[in-house]
């Protein structure tokens, strides 16, 4: 959004840090490797300064929320920081930086630039989150959950699908939750439909949808629409009910166990995805055992975990019974090996089918075109190597036949 407004105001949008005058930095505050992720972007993109062509540096989102004394403090090079709470008033500060005149620009998503593409676009239908997991410090950065109305999302895609987008990517904290501060109820599977409605879109995802507010309608909605991706991202975080509980997460082992069968039961093609945390405080060996079976039984065909990092003003943040360093790395690593050999074993069984796939580029040597079938999210998951044996268009879906397994991606000739 803050790119829309500089393209508004007739600046010329450049991805390549070299070439930029202005470099503006989104950052994340979620958990430690995002802020240090966040401060190493900044330091490279300081660089520029030096021996690019940048003037200024602005730098914005939770981390700058989190932290921005400390961050103007221990930073000089950058020339500002903008807080999510400025947001309202994010063009007088770059005007007033940049020694231009003030318009009467407001932020908003119809003004957004989409940065991932001709093709795929993320579709955002609400801001924070309200479900207050003890470990979890969004809710103190981005508020909490309150939901885009209906018709404005709608707008968004419409004017998205015009513009050429063949996927769209459904966002926010909890997608389940959508609608339900408006309308009292999740809205997500009624979007869903309605998006499906939209001439021009071919793929349709929704991602993060929190276990206890998949409902049986929800699940019938992807089952029944050919455009809805058949691909379930369900951040679980852990499987032991004495974990859960103290994560104050709003469902437990057994409703987990019947929503993973559920779903496999009625979509039999459908993907899987979840993220789970290690090294939660009071985490016994009984409950990473727990988890570590559970992940086992479930065959996840895509997962990520993360080892538990201290978030101040968190609740858990004040809990005793913090796990050891070296334990929670030899647990992340010992559920992360596990993955690998499901993850290997799901994609082997890929082999011999035909896959309606979205080409996005071309290999460096030239030998294969890179693309992704419904299987896959964008920077998230693997991708297929489609052998180069014809002009292919960049942009669009071919059908291709899987041939091979390289670690987490797929081989496909046409």
């Amino acid at each position: 959004m803050c790119i829309g407004l500089f393209k508004k105001e007739n600046f010329e949008i450049v991805t390549n840090p070299k070439e930029a005058e202005i470099i503006v930095i989104n950052t994340c505050g979620f958990i430690q490797s995002a802020k240090e992720e966040a401060i190493n972007t900044i330091l490279e993109m300081a660089e520029y300064k030096e021996n690019g062509n940048c003037r200024y540096l602005i730098v914005m989102g939770c981390l700058v929320q989190r932290y921005k004394k400390d961050l103007e403090k221990s930073i000089p090079e950058v020339d500002l920081f903008l807080s999510i709470d400025e947001y309202d008033t994010m063009w007088e500060k770059i005007a007033d930086l940049l020694n231009i005149k003030k318009s009467v620009n407001t932020l908003d998503y119809m003004n957004r630039i989409v940065s991932t593409g001709d093709t795929t676009a993320y579709l955002k239908i609400a801001e924070g989150c309200s479900n207050r997991c003890t470990y979890c410090a969004i809710p103190y950065i981005r508020g909490p959950y309150i939901s885009r109305k209906m018709e404005d999302v709608l707008e968004e895609a419409e004017k998205l699908a015009k513009s050429g987008i063949k996927e769209i990517i459904v966002i926010a904290q909890d997608t389940t939750k959508y609608g339900i501060d408006l309308y009292g109820e999740s809205k997500l599977a009624e979007l869903l439909e309605k998006l499906c409605k939209i001439e021009g879109f071919k793929w349709i995802r929704f991602l993060y949808a929190y276990p206890e507010s998949i409902t049986d309608g929800l699940i019938e909605v992807v089952k029944k629409n050919d455009k809805i991706c058949k691909y379930f991202d369900i951040p679980l975080q852990h499987f032991s009910d004495s974990v859960l509980k103290r994560m104050n997460r709003h469902s437990n082992s057994e409703s987990i166990e019947k929503l993973i069968n559920k779903i496999r039961k009625e979509i039999p093609e459908v993907i899987l995805r979840t993220t789970m945390m290690v090294g939660f405080p009071g985490e016994t060996e009984e409950d990473f055992f727990e988890l570590y079976e559970f992940v086992n039984r479930a065959k996840f065909e895509k997962m990520g975990a993360f080892k538990y990092s201290k978030e101040e003003g968190t609740p858990a943040f004040k809990i005793k019974e913090h796990i050891h360093p070296k334990t929670k790395e030899a647990r992340l690593n010992k559920l992360m090996k596990l993955e690998q050999k499901i993850a290997e074993i799901k994609l082997e069984e890929k082999i011999g089918n035909t896959y309606n796939s979205l080409v996005e580029g071309i290999s460096s040597d030239g030998k294969y075109y890179i693309a992704r079938s419904y299987m896959d999210i964008p920077d998230e998951d693997g991708v297929i190597f489609i052998k180069n044996t014809k002009k292919i268009k960049v942009g669009s879906f071919v059908d291709c036949k899987i041939t091979g397994v390289r670690e987490y991606d797929l081989i496909a000739e046409l």
